[in-house]
């Protein structure tokens, strides 16, 4: 599986930006997915997830009510919907996904990423 996230540009605070994560093969469907996000000199950290079957989601508590994870597998895509965007969101998004990541903890496919810059 190949992942390709775009979306990404400058917007200002407040202000909302949705990102895309296109996924190449026939598994996209069954794999749990996620959005990540790296700010400049920090680590890398957890932003949504989104279950393969259920559609449950889960978020940050830093994002919680700003952001919303989808899918639509017959495009073989994800989304991040970022609403209310703070300077603090600036980073870059990276998606991940993976078969049973609640049971193997970790996401063995990843996207490059796409920067989001929010200005004050």
């Amino acid at each position: 599986v190949q992942l390709q996230a775009s979306g990404g540009g400058l917007v200002q605070a407040g202000g909302s930006l949705r990102l895309s994560c296109a996924a190449s093969g026939h598994t996209f469907s069954s794999y749990d997915m996620g959005w990540f996000r790296r700010a400049p000199g920090k680590e890398r950290e957890f932003v949504a997830t989104i279950n393969w079957n259920s559609g449950r989601t889960g978020y940050a508590d830093s994002v919680k009510g700003r952001f919303t994870i989808s899918r639509d597998n017959a495009k073989n895509t994800l989304y991040l919907e970022m609403n209310s965007l703070k300077p603090e969101d600036t980073a870059v998004y990276s998606c991940a996904g993976g078969p049973r990541v609640a049971t193997s903890g970790r996401y063995d496919y990843w996207g490059q990423g796409t920067l989001v810059t929010v200005s004050s």
